[in-house]
């Protein structure tokens, strides 16, 4: 069983996490370890981007505090991770087949990220480190566990973490590592809405589509940032493709929220950022002048 030392009496007050009591067995390896849970009220939180993700601002007792590096349960010995509603339970022919890819699973994970340890407490490395292992640990799950857009969430949240690990140590690789998890996020997010048109993987069934943990945009969440991602991060090469593309996006979420017509539109931040990525889409379009959409 793994448990993580505890900090002298003095220090306790301030502390941002804790260790849960309640043991958990991986259904992977079968080892018992103990989760690291966040505190609450140890976070101020900050603006909000035009991808859905809070920051937040240090606090003069706790410091910089980064909720996204605790959402991932993984096992501190095999590295399996998932969400909490999927890490246990999980089907045993998919737990053998997890069970034989741990050498690969560490290996991959450990060549993007140097020195993840997930037996003491996180920091921002084995925060974006869980995530990677999570998108590979969904590539084993079926699809009643809507892995595309698990995998989606996953890179675009260990894309964020990247960006802050540029910041504390530029030079290092992480600037690299975010702009492929982008690319990848980005190609998650749009197989995940064609996944589920076609009816082989639901979204609406996923209780929290985040896409961070303050807020749960659900499908409409998806569909903006599905459409932002393609704009910011999608291929250049063929750019009559990318246009096409592009008025797809632009056309989706303006039948989705409304946008053009007559009618008034869903009140909320969300709407405020999607008409400001409706502008931006028409810009990149080169359409000044937009008829009502039907």
């Amino acid at each position: 069983m793994v448990r993580y030392a505890q900090k002298p009496e003095s220090e306790k007050e301030k502390k941002v996490t804790f260790i849960s009591k309640e043991p958990i067995v991986c259904p992977v390896c079968e080892s018992s370890f103990n989760r690291e849970e966040l505190f609450s009220g140890r976070v101020n939180a900050g603006d909000l981007t035009d991808e859905l993700h809070r920051t937040y601002l240090p606090t003069h007792n706790y410091g910089e505090v980064f909720p996204l590096i605790y959402e991932l349960t993984v096992c501190p010995s095999c590295w399996y991770s998932a969400f909490k509603p999927d890490f246990l339970g999980i089907p045993s022919k998919v737990a053998a087949a997890l069970k034989d890819a741990t050498a690969s699973r560490v290996e991959a994970a450990q060549r993007v990220f140097e020195g993840a340890d997930f037996s003491s407490p996180r920091g921002l490395v084995e925060g974006a480190t869980s995530y990677y292992l999570a998108m590979l640990s969904y590539e084993q799950l079926p699809k009643e566990y809507s892995p595309a857009i698990k995998q989606g969430l996953s890179a675009l949240r260990a894309a964020w973490l990247c960006g802050y690990l540029d910041k504390k140590s530029p030079g290092e690789n992480f600037a690299y590592a975010g702009r492929v998890l982008y690319g990848k996020a980005r190609f998650l997010y749009r197989l995940a809405v064609e996944l589920e048109q076609k009816g082989k993987e639901q979204l609406t069934t996923v209780k929290w589509l985040g896409p961070d943990t303050d807020k749960n945009y659900g499908f409409e969440g998806v569909l903006y940032l599905s459409a932002i991602l393609e704009l910011k991060y999608g291929p250049m090469e063929d750019e009559a493709k990318r246009l096409e593309t592009l008025d797809g996006c632009k056309r989706t979420i303006a039948k989705m929220f409304g946008i053009g017509r007559k009618s008034k539109s869903k009140p909320g931040p969300l709407v405020d950022k999607v008409r400001d990525l409706y502008d931006q889409l028409k810009k990149e379009l080169h359409q000044d002048e937009e008829e009502d959409e039907e």
